[in-house]
């Protein structure tokens, strides 16, 4: 019987492609693309799955997945849970923080005029610093996000860039935070406009509008609240609420994880709407003084989202990737989207897998099942390895990060979220385009320069397995 379903399986899988082969024959007369070697039925999920057996095999077990983030925590210096975070930082800690996070870089910013950044322009900035403020003891506060917020090196919201003058990477933004998140409160700017927070894998400073202050003990359990929904899509939103903005259309992000409630505490009404066709979440809001009000809100059912986790499987995987597919590219999870170690952290997210927020400290980490090798490394060695890699597997190289798809004709295939497009074409000519997107691409053409392509970078491929 057991052989009779594997059977059956297969065939299935072999029916799925080539009805993915058909459709895309049709489009393909439309379709166009600089990137070499993708054909329309690469940017399909289930043309990627077709080729997985096992593609619903549970990878990790919830208990195995808690295990997991506690030797990842254990193993990663830069992450640290909330409840594990100081209570109160020393003068001279919380100074090196400071110094950490905001301190000027050792390689030169401009403006986008093209104007480089002196020390008249730093003056400014170093000062929102606040570091008079700073105290012998300075307690640490602790707050729920109230909504999706940039993260930044300096309080401020401005704009810099590097010597390439690529002005859609600015290099004050480092991350974002999201709604319903807990973080801990180190300090507060000059203006009081921003807030230092921490949280479980990065400092940086918010918007003090987007931090709803609360008992410590309060944020702990909001974190920790059972049963809860997890968005699943690249984006979710709460119901229309009249009168309400704080909780009226709120954009949750992929892995967004909310405490449920029930209607039959509750009641039937809420803001004015029937729940039955609606899960009822639990929003953190900030009242008028910045401090943490809980209040109920819809989400309607329509929108994709699940309660508890997603099992962890090869297809739940690949399926949450494509969902960024085409979304533009954003580096510190600006413009609203994502960047190549924000597109890992939100898919894993919901399966409740936690993880470094950088490229290098993912890359370079313990955690995880690790094929590191020297980027000295023969280049057809390497191609072997990538070979051999399981489709949902992260490839690193200096400064980014891929998800491994499988192969097409033999070419290894990633997804990931890229700026750059660099190639050399049939004729020999370098070609240097753009992506600047969630994309799809063969792994083997792409080059970083006219010296160095991706393949002879690699470092390094993961398994969270």
């Amino acid at each position: 019987m057991q052989r009779l379903n594997s059977l059956l399986s297969r065939a299935l899988q072999l029916m799925t492609l080539c009805c993915i082969l058909l459709l895309s024959k049709a489009y393909s007369q439309t379709f166009s693309s600089d990137i070499p070697l993708l054909q329309p039925q690469h940017l399909t999920a289930e043309y990627w799955l077709a080729k997985v057996a096992d593609a619903d095999q549970v990878l990790l077990s919830v208990e195995q997945i808690n295990e997991f983030n506690r030797q990842t925590f254990l193993q990663q210096p830069e992450m640290l849970a909330i409840s594990e975070i100081p209570m109160s930082r020393s003068a001279s800690e919380l100074s090196a923080v400071l110094q950490k996070v905001s301190a000027p870089p050792g390689s030169a910013r401009f403006f986008a005029d093209g104007r480089q950044l002196g020390a008249a322009d730093w003056v400014p900035l170093l000062q929102q610093l606040n570091p008079e403020a700073i105290q012998a003891d300075n307690p640490t506060r602790f707050g729920l996000v109230t909504q999706r917020a940039l993260m930044r090196a300096v309080p401020s919201e401005l704009r810099v860039f590097n010597e390439a003058m690529a002005l859609d990477l600015n290099r004050f933004q480092e991350t974002a935070v999201f709604v319903g998140e807990p973080v801990a409160v180190l300090h507060q700017s000059l203006d009081g406009n921003w807030l230092l927070v921490q949280n479980y894998h990065y400092t940086g400073w918010v918007p003090t509008t987007a931090i709803a202050l609360g008992r410590r003990e309060q944020v702990l359990a909001y974190a920790d609240a059972k049963p809860f929904l997890v968005v699943t899509g690249a984006r979710a939103k709460t119901n229309f609420v009249p009168g309400q903005a704080a909780i009226s259309e709120l954009q949750l992000d992929m892995g967004v994880r909310l405490p449920l409630l029930d209607a039959a505490v509750l009641g039937h009404n809420i803001h004015g709407q029937n729940p039955h066709a609606s899960h009822i979440v639990q929003l953190p809001v900030r009242d008028a003084n910045g401090q943490l009000v809980l209040v109920p809100a819809l989400i309607g059912r329509n929108q994709d989202v699940v309660t508890g986790y997603l099992p962890y499987t090869t297809r739940n995987v690949v399926q949450q990737a494509f969902k960024y597919l085409g979304q533009r590219y954003g580096w510190g999870y600006d413009y609203n989207s994502v960047d190549c170690t924000g597109f890992l952290v939100d898919i894993f997210r919901t399966f409740g897998l936690l993880m470094p927020r950088n490229s290098g400290e993912q890359g370079y980490g313990g955690f995880g099942q690790n094929q590191r090798f020297d980027e000295s490394l023969p280049v057809a060695d390497k191609l072997a390895k990538v070979h051999n890699a399981k489709v949902g597997d992260f490839i690193y190289r200096p400064g980014h990060v891929m998800l491994y798809l499988g192969q097409s004709q033999g070419e290894p295939f990633v997804i990931h979220a890229v700026y750059d497009l660099a190639y050399y074409q049939a004729d020999g000519q370098f070609y240097r385009g753009t992506l600047n997107g969630v994309a799809v691409t063969p792994l083997t053409p792409l080059y970083l320069s006219e010296e160095q392509s991706y393949l002879q970078r690699l470092y390094n491929i993961k398994s969270l397995r």
